[in-house]
């Protein structure tokens, strides 16, 4: 068995940044998978990484702002949109880390610039991200909705499925307990919560299908002050778009207020 350090990724890398960004209402949605079949969905080079022998699909949606490069302001109208990622994690040469499906944005620059330089499976979508505090609780509402046009782009997010979307309510009071968490709210290592929100490496490859070479990118940030949440309504079609099946609510839910990010760079990794 491949021994993992999952600390060391949280550590902030020894070069600068090539971007900034900031993150902001973040539901972090997690339903178990089998890993079995979950490997047969991944690059050869990528091990499926379990927590308690059971592998997971996250779905996380949440609004960017600030999101620019180190070498220019952040620009109004541009800089701020929404985002949904379907996601799962792995591990290779015993470095943990996150193996991006698919990622929905409501920004059409925002995608093109991460498919061609970031080499993620990005599309485009209409989405929405709504804080509402009333007699009925502290809730956000979240909804997206893709737009791609024409015929998918071999190699991204299986088909992409034209329409694909997300329809979430979330609870933030009255919300079960969450054990993994320190009194700060950060996870502590070696939980359930550690393992699903403290991630920090990505691995990709071109999603044009032309090349299976992989890369890891990184981000640095303070660790998420994580809260518990509760699904009041979910209705979800991108996981599925995605080609995988998931049944009934998710079986681990939580949220983050935020946390200021640096983006750093895409290294090749051999092999």
């Amino acid at each position: 068995m491949v021994e993992l350090d999952r600390l060391s990724p949280t550590r902030r890398p020894k070069r600068n940044p090539v971007g900034y960004q900031n993150w902001h209402s973040l539901a972090f949605l997690h339903w178990r998978i089998s890993p079995e079949r979950l490997a047969t969905m991944l690059p050869p080079d990528l091990a499926v990484d379990t927590c308690d022998g059971s592998a997971w699909i996250g779905l996380v949606p949440f609004h960017m702002s600030g999101v620019r490069p180190w070498w220019f302001p952040a620009i109004p109208g541009v800089s701020a949109f929404h985002e949904t990622n379907v996601r799962t994690y792995v591990h290779r040469d015993g470095v943990p880390g996150v193996w991006f499906f698919s990622l929905d944005a409501a920004n059409r620059l925002a995608v093109w610039i991460a498919r061609a330089r970031w080499r993620l499976a990005y599309h485009h979508s209409r989405m929405r991200v709504e804080r509402v505090e009333d007699d009925r609780g502290n809730r956000v509402i979240y909804s997206s909705q893709r737009t791609q046009r024409g015929s998918p782009t071999p190699g991204v997010a299986g088909p992409g499925l034209p329409g694909a979307g997300l329809d979430l309510e979330i609870q933030l009071d009255d919300a079960p307990g969450l054990a993994g968490l320190d009194e700060a709210g950060h996870a502590i290592p070696g939980t359930l919560e550690h393992f699903l929100v403290e991630r920090y490496v990505l691995f990709t490859h071109d999603p044009s299908g032309r090349s299976s070479k992989l890369y890891s990118g990184q981000v640095h940030h303070v660790p998420y002050p994580v809260r518990p949440a509760r699904v009041l309504a979910c209705r979800d079609s991108l996981v599925q778009a995605a080609g995988i099946e998931i049944a009934g609510p998710p079986e681990h839910v939580a949220f983050c207020e935020g946390v200021e990010v640096e983006i750093f760079g895409l290294e090749p990794l051999a092999g």
